[in-house]
C-alpha cells in the first residue's frame, strides 16, 4: 500500500530487523540490540566493560598496597615531627626573649631606685649644707650680741632688755636650722666639741674640764657648726720637796 506520498513501502524493513532479533536470540547482536548501547544505535566494543574493572581493580590494589600505605604515613609522621620541633624552636626563643626582657626590665627597675636614692640623698646633703651656710652668716650677729650685753653687764634698762630679745630670738632661729646653742661649762674637754684657748689652775675644778666659755658653740655630731672656744682647767701642780 503506497503512503501518503505515492511511494510503495520497501521490502520489509521491519520484518528484516525483526527476523534478525528473533532468528538469534542469544547471538551478540540481539544482546547489543536489548541494551542501552544498542538502543542508541552505537554498538559496544566486545570486552570493554572487563578493562574498566581491571582498571578499577589495579587502582583499588594500588591503594591497598602495604608499601605506598607506609611511605604515605612515614612522610606525614616526618613532616609532623618538623612541624613540632619547629614550633618547640620557636617557643624555646619566645621564652628566652623573655626572660631577657625582664632581666633589663628588672635592672631598670634597680638602676631607677638606686637613681632615686642617691638623688634624695644629695639633695638632702645640699638642704643641710646651705643651712649651715646661713646659719654660719648669722653666728657673728649672735656674738656681737653677747659681747654687747656683757659690756652692759647689770644694767637694767629697755635697750639692754632689747638686745638680750633679739639675741635669743637668733638662738631660736639657729635651733630650727639644726644647730642648739651648747652650755659647756662644766663638761668635760671634747677635742671634737671644744677649742682650748688657754688653761688656768682651779683647784676647785677637775683637771680637764671647762671653767669658762669664751664662745659658744652651736650644733652637734655631725651638725656641728662650730665648736666652742673654752678655758680648760689644768691639772695641780705637784709640789716640790725641800732637799
Amino acid at each position: 500500500m503506497a503512503d501518503q506520498y505515492g511511494r510503495a513501502p520497501g521490502p520489509a524493513a521491519g520484518s528484516t530487523a525483526g527476523s534478525a532479533s528473533g532468528s538469534a536470540p542469544g547471538s551478540p547482536a540481539g544482546s547489543a540490540a536489548g541494551s542501552p548501547a544498542g538502543s542508541a544505535g552505537t554498538p559496544t566494543p566486545p570486552g570493554a566493560g572487563q578493562v574498566a574493572d581491571r582498571a578499577g581493580d589495579t587502582g583499588n590494589a594500588a591503594v591497598r598496597t602495604p608499601g605506598v600505605r607506609n611511605g604515605t604515613d612515614a612522610a606525614t609522621a616526618a613532616a609532623a615531627e618538623a612541624a613540632a620541633a619547629e614550633a618547640a624552636a620557636a617557643v624555646a626563643e619566645l621564652r628566652a626573649e623573655v626572660a631577657r626582657l625582664d632581666d633589663a626590665w628588672r635592672r631598670a627597675l634597680a638602676d631607677l631606685d638606686n637613681l632615686r636614692k642617691r638623688t634624695a640623698r644629695e639633695i638632702e646633703q645640699r638642704r643641710a649644707e646651705e643651712r649651715a651656710r646661713v646659719a654660719a652668716e648669722w653666728l657673728p650677729v649672735i656674738d656681737n650680741l653677747d659681747l654687747a650685753l656683757q659690756h652692759a653687764g647689770d644694767a637694767d634698762g629697755a635697750l639692754t632688755e632689747g638686745v638680750r630679745a633679739v639675741r635669743d630670738q637668733a638662738i631660736a632661729v639657729l635651733a630650727r636650722l639644726g644647730f642648739p646653742r651648747r652650755d659647756d661649762l662644766g663638761a668635760k674637754f671634747d677635742p671634737a666639741r671644744h677649742e682650748a684657748v688657754a688653761t688656768v689652775a682651779d683647784p676647785g675644778a677637775p683637771a680637764g674640764t671647762v671653767v669658762r666659755v669664751v664662745r659658744p658653740g652651736y650644733g652637734d655630731g655631725e651638725h656641728q657648726l662650730r665648736p666652742a672656744a673654752v678655758v680648760v682647767a689644768a691639772p695641780p701642780t705637784p709640789p716640790t720637796g725641800s732637799d
